[in-house]
């Protein structure tokens, strides 16, 4: 419980998915009882008088927009117009409005597909702009990206309060195993569940496995924007992350294991490998509010998969 959300109204956009339950649960237990998650049968969020309606009739203290057009490389390369326009248009319109409603803090969540394609690892927050995202996630990096741009003009020009966060891989209970539009650690535990269910002598999977990635497990996720949110007003975008990075091939060898599967790993490396090396310099966020990812990956990908063994089967 912290005095600081007691009596705030807060709007959390995408509230009802992955890391926006979490959020909002986090927030319930910080003292929030004033949370508005807007539902996507109610309001669109990529048409502006939704926007206004939404805002209009929960009276914002603070928006937290998380809702997102989202997903895996199979996913960004068959949608990467919708992709581009549905993430631009939901955030550059619910900014717009949050000024023109005198809205005093907006939290704008970012991704990391934003950074250079050959950026210096780890990722600094400073060289953001050193370069073009990797091919196959561009549209939706871009369209994030386009969010920095319009919180630090917005702030030069209007004094708005916005602040940019840019969260690495998240993955948890509760992920996306959608098989057309999950990620890697949800994919990968689909797969090998599915292929040790039928005995199959063998997954495959894109790429060659060398690339490495970094993931935040969920509720570490959530820790971190909730302390932005209570601690950092700044025009700086900062990190979230845990700063170590693992190749794909070996965490395909902790899953696989974790999954008990008995049967090969094969590489498909007619398939994009995507970005070669991902991990984030997390020194920022550390200094100006005080966050540190707290669960290893170990034990978030054990927790993950008892999850989507007891839960998340059922909904697939």
């Amino acid at each position: 419980m912290t005095a600081f959300w007691q009596d705030l109204r807060v709007v959390v956009t995408g509230g009802a998915g992955f890391l926006g339950s979490v959020v909002t649960a986090a927030l319930k237990k910080r003292g929030c009882t004033q949370i508005t998650v807007p539902r996507s049968s109610e309001f669109d969020l990529r048409r502006r008088e939704d926007i206004e309606r939404l805002y209009d009739a929960s009276s914002p203290d603070m928006v937290i927009h998380l809702a997102a057009s989202v997903g895996g490389i199979g996913a960004n390369r068959q949608h990467p117009g919708s992709f581009f326009y549905d993430n631009l248009i939901m955030g550059v319109q619910l900014i717009e409005c949050a000024r023109l409603h005198e809205i005093p803090k907006f939290v704008a969540i970012g991704t990391i597909c934003a950074y250079p394609k050959f950026a210096a690892v780890p990722f600094s927050e400073d060289d953001i702009w050193n370069g073009y995202p990797e091919e196959t996630n561009a549209p939706y990096g871009l369209a994030k990206k386009m969010l920095l741009v319009q919180a630090q003009a917005y702030r030069q020009q209007y004094g708005a309060n916005v602040i940019y966060l840019l969260p690495t891989n998240l993955y948890g209970p509760g992920d996306n195993f959608d098989h057309s539009t999950s990620h890697v650690i949800p994919a990968m535990i689909r797969k090998f569940s599915e292929a040790l269910e039928i005995n199959a002598e063998a997954v495959t999977f894109w790429g060659d496995g060398s690339p490495t990635r970094e993931f935040l497990y969920v509720e570490d996720a959530a820790e971190g924007i909730l302390l932005a949110a209570e601690r950092y007003d700044g025009d700086e975008p900062v990190n979230l992350g845990t700063g170590e990075e693992i190749a794909i091939k070996d965490l395909a060898e902790k899953l696989k294991s974790l999954t008990c599967y008995g049967g090969a790993i094969e590489w498909d490396a007619n398939q994009p490998n995507g970005q070669p090396r991902r991990t984030l310099s997390t020194d920022r966020a550390a200094n100006l509010f005080g966050f540190q990812a707290s669960v290893e990956l170990d034990d978030g990908l054990e927790r993950t998969v008892a999850w989507y063994r007891t839960q998340g089967k059922s909904g697939i």
